[in-house]
């Protein structure tokens, strides 16, 4: 199967869908519980913001899980999406080391 076919999502996709529905909550109150502004909460959900280091400790201690997670996410889009659109280009382009 073709990378292509792999979804993308977005670090924002995973914390709707697996932390804030699953939780009965609504972006409006998990923007209020930690303390990120409800526009940047939803920016985020809809893949239109980063997730920042800030972003991370506020959501890892609200969810209870770690900050590496949420960075991590954003880390894994990054970078699937710049190989799906450069990694080709890339690796014309660089030449490996030859040590």
């Amino acid at each position: 199967m073709s990378e292509d076919f792999i979804p993308l999502d977005p670090p924002g996709t995973i914390l709707l869908e697996e932390f804030i529905e699953p939780s009965g909550s609504t972006q409006k109150a998990v923007a209020e519980a930690t303390g990120i502004a409800y526009v940047r909460l939803n920016e985020l959900v809809n893949g239109k913001r980063r997730m920042s280091a800030e972003y991370a400790l506020r959501l890892a201690t609200y969810f209870r899980t770690s900050p590496e997670l949420w960075l991590r996410l954003q880390v894994d889009y990054d970078l699937r999406l710049t190989e799906r659109e450069k990694g080709r280009k890339i690796r014309l382009e660089v030449k490996p080391c030859a040590a």
